[in-house]
């Protein structure tokens, strides 16, 4: 059975390598083979393997340069651009709840020319900063963005933590930079809490439901209670991230009919579009309106 839009979209990039591949394209505009390598410490047969898969998804299009003979580089396509708010929101949330030994780059809202965070609000009225309790979520009978088994293109690999002031930490990728983990977190949001529940709608194998499970609670991002797993504040402040990653997964996927994921805002009654605000002059913010500070 084909995955809905986010179960395509989990396909794309749930995975720790492509999106410190991304990131490092965002934020220093890497393009080139050797420079990921080194910058991420990647094994050439891995990146390889990862470079393949963006093109062949169409989230990075090889362009030939001339450095003595031709070679490639990778640009960002306008798919892979589109993703430009989430991995803010990703920075946002470690910014705030993962401990690094190096602090991560400020971002700098050009808008008013002071560092700033980012928080969440709704396009169609403006309201910000938007949670996940000020929202409601709705799957349609076909919704299967649980469906995230289909056979692996490469083998699973463990990043070394690198000491630097960029990579992504382990309480993130246990999040985001695996398929499963994420899924369970997105029903979280749309107020599954039994362990039969996600048994039951997302399909995992028992196994692997009960390791993200107590990685969860581990993390503080889960706590249980009464036979029940709730987000905690830690949580729940990752819901900026899930709002735009369904957002952008069903404006770039189509999924079967009938197995689409609203996400409505009580406030104004409609559909939610997100969209990022600058927390010191409260103005959206653009991507070619932020610039990273790093020292």
């Amino acid at each position: 059975m084909q995955p809905s839009a986010i179960g395509q979209a989990l396909l794309a990039i749930g995975d720790q390598w492509t999106l410190l591949i991304l990131q490092r394209a965002f934020l220093k505009h890497t393009r080139r083979f050797a420079d990921w390598r080194d910058e991420l410490g990647m094994s050439e047969s891995v990146l390889a393997g990862r470079l393949k898969e963006m093109v062949a998804g169409n989230l990075l299009e090889p362009v030939p340069y001339r450095n003595g003979r031709t070679r490639l580089e990778y640009r960002l396509t306008p798919k892979a651009i589109d993703l430009w708010p989430l991995l803010v929101s990703i920075w946002s949330w470690e910014r705030s709840w993962v401990q690094r030994p190096h602090p991560l780059p400020e971002l700098v809202h050009a808008g008013c020319g002071r560092p700033a965070d980012v928080e969440l609000g709704c396009t169609h009225c403006g309201k910000a900063p938007v949670a996940a309790r000020d929202t409601i979520m709705t799957r349609q009978e076909n919704t299967n963005f649980g469906h995230v088994s289909s056979p692996r293109l490469h083998r699973k690999t463990v990043r070394e933590v690198r000491d630097d002031a960029l990579s992504y930490l382990p309480a993130t990728m246990e999040i985001l930079g695996d398929r499963w983990s994420t899924v369970v977190l997105a029903a979280a949001f749309m107020r599954y809490r039994r362990f039969s529940e996600f048994e039951l709608k997302l399909r995992p194998p028992p196994s692997i439901l009960s390791d993200r499970l107590r990685r969860f609670t581990e993390l503080d991002v889960f706590c249980q209670k009464g036979g029940e797993y709730r987000l905690t504040t830690k949580g729940q402040a990752f819901f900026g991230v899930y709002a735009f990653l369904v957002d952008w997964g069903q404006r770039w996927y189509s999924g079967p009919p009938g197995s689409d994921v609203a996400i409505n805002h009580t406030a104004c009654a409609n559909v939610m579009t997100p969209y990022l605000r600058c927390t010191s002059c409260h103005e959206p913010v653009s991507r070619t309106g932020i610039r990273w500070n790093f020292g």
